[in-house]
């Protein structure tokens, strides 16, 4: 029974061998820049030294971890990571499916795509370019908006939205939303194009008004694409864009801008503690992936059908 089971998955390699031709790189990739590196965790259990072999440095067991784990640091950085990322997915979650349902809406399709374009654009921009706008437009004397509202006499001085820790979260949620929701937007249009026209024909027949429609036919078919990013987003809790928080922090705010990423960077990049930096790294990875089976599971159970991922 065992050869015939293997017999069978030989001759289903040899009948698909050109799709995983074609797939392979691609696999070459992931495990040459995703699975490779997994290599160096050996740091986080060593007292790793630059120019040093990773195996030659003194086993150190859990030190690192215990170290992590028992400072005063890690409230605040948990406190940072969640309120900003956990209020970003749910946004940008939000947004995207209202911003979905007003664009099936519009009659005037080109106008429509109009719109899905811009609101996709932000993707492709790099912090940097983001920051030299918002810089123009929320700068303390010199920006836009600031000048605005003191002219009209809204405020009496410039607010230090950059500066201001009170303004962090707030502004990184905003520019997370601004970045993806064009993206999570073309993800539920692509689903929303898969609802046949004679369901609307129908309730239109019935009665129904284009609300009730949105209600009864659009939002059900939504669902299950939007458990799915939910699921996918869950994985990505304890993770920020390096790139976004290492622009906009500066020496005013760092205290409500350093989430684990950023950490991770100022122990291992300017501290040379790499041990250290690879034992966060790791917990964050593997709380990441106890988050996402935990959500994929909980969400099969509420669902009425069975999503996962997996």
């Amino acid at each position: 029974m065992i050869v015939k089971n293997k017999r069978s998955l030989w001759t289903k390699i040899k009948m698909q061998k050109y799709l995983l031709l074609m797939l392979s790189p691609a696999l070459i990739l992931v495990a040459v820049f995703h699975y490779a590196p997994l290599y160096g965790w050996i740091m986080a259990f060593t007292h790793y030294r630059i120019g040093h072999p990773i195996l030659a440095g003194e086993f150190t067991g859990l030190l690192q971890f215990r170290r992590f784990f028992g400072s005063n640091d890690l409230g605040w950085l948990l406190r940072n990571t969640l309120v900003i990322n956990v209020s970003s997915i749910v946004l940008n979650l939000v947004v995207a499916v209202i911003l979905t349902i007003l664009l099936k809406e519009v009659l005037w399709k080109f106008g429509a795509k109009v719109v899905q374009t811009v609101s996709f654009f932000p993707f492709f921009i790099s912090w940097v370019m983001a920051y030299a706008v918002v810089a123009q437009l929320l700068s303390v004397n010199t920006g836009l908006i600031n000048r605005l509202m003191v002219e009209w006499g809204v405020i009496d001085r410039g607010i230090n939205f950059l500066g201001n820790p009170n303004y962090s979260w707030g502004l990184m949620i905003i520019m997370n939303m601004w970045r993806w929701t064009g993206h999570n937007t073309i993800i539920f249009l692509a689903a929303v194009s898969g609802i046949s026209p004679e369901m609307y024909e129908a309730a239109s027949l019935d009665g129904a008004n284009r609300f009730q429609k949105v209600r009864f036919i659009t939002l059900p078919h939504l669902l299950p694409t939007l458990c799915v990013m939910l699921i996918l987003n869950s994985g990505w809790v304890l993770n920020n864009s390096l790139e976004q928080f290492f622009i906009f922090t500066n020496a005013t705010n760092w205290e409500r801008m350093e989430v684990l990423d950023m950490y991770i960077f100022r122990f291992g990049i300017r501290l040379l503690d790499f041990s250290y930096a690879t034992a966060v790294g790791i917990v964050r990875s593997i709380v990441s992936i106890i988050l996402l089976f935990l959500v994929n599971h909980i969400v099969k159970q509420l669902s009425s059908r069975e999503i996962s991922v997996f």
